[in-house]
């Protein structure tokens, strides 16, 4: 009587590696345009806080634009006047629509840690916010993600089942072998 197990691994093994290739579906099969992804790079910000104020500045080539905040419950700052020192520069931020100022530098910074320091005066409340703006290099476009191809894929998965196929077959040797052979001499 022949064993069927051979077969039955086979087809597990094939099922397993069949499980983990996602499914494609036919045209007006989909759910839609995926999530778009995400273009560009950050921009470089920086975050100077005290008791009263937060202060956030977001840099974008040479303007920088501020959101100043109260520290206790995160309302916007209106009608403040804000002075800027930018690596020993000093800039009066412009008020910029309603709830953030704006500074443009004389040239876009170098790449480094420049320290910034802000005088905010609000009405009565004058504070002193002190922060950093870590620049590094852009990262290197040129360098590309290795995608698997289908052939690569597949080559993986006829190698995986051909290997099962030999642990399969050399086991089911090795099992033969160890069984007492019956019949014989009277």
């Amino acid at each position: 009587m022949k064993s069927s197990h051979p077969l039955a691994a086979l087809s597990l093994a094939a099922f397993l590696l069949g499980a983990g290739v996602p499914a494609a579906a036919g045209d007006g099969h989909d759910h839609g345009d995926a999530a778009p992804a995400v273009a560009g790079t950050a921009l470089p910000r920086f975050a100077a806080v005290s008791e009263t104020f937060e202060l956030v500045g977001v840099l974008d080539g040479k303007q920088v634009t501020l959101y100043l905040d109260r520290f206790a419950d995160n309302a916007p700052v209106r009608g403040a006047k804000i002075e800027l020192e930018i690596a020993g520069a000093k800039f009066s931020a412009q008020v910029h629509g309603d709830d953030a100022y704006e500074v443009v530098l004389k040239e876009a910074p170098k790449p480094g840690v420049l320290p910034i320091t802000a005088t905010v005066t609000a009405g009565t409340e004058v504070d002193l916010l002190a922060g950093e703006l870590d620049l590094h290099e852009a990262p290197h476009a040129e360098e590309a993600v290795h995608e698997h191809s289908w052939k690569e894929v597949a080559g993986w998965a006829i190698g995986g089942l051909a290997a099962l196929a030999v642990l399969v077959l050399g086991g089911r040797r090795v099992m033969a072998a160890r069984q007492p052979q019956t019949g014989g001499a009277a």
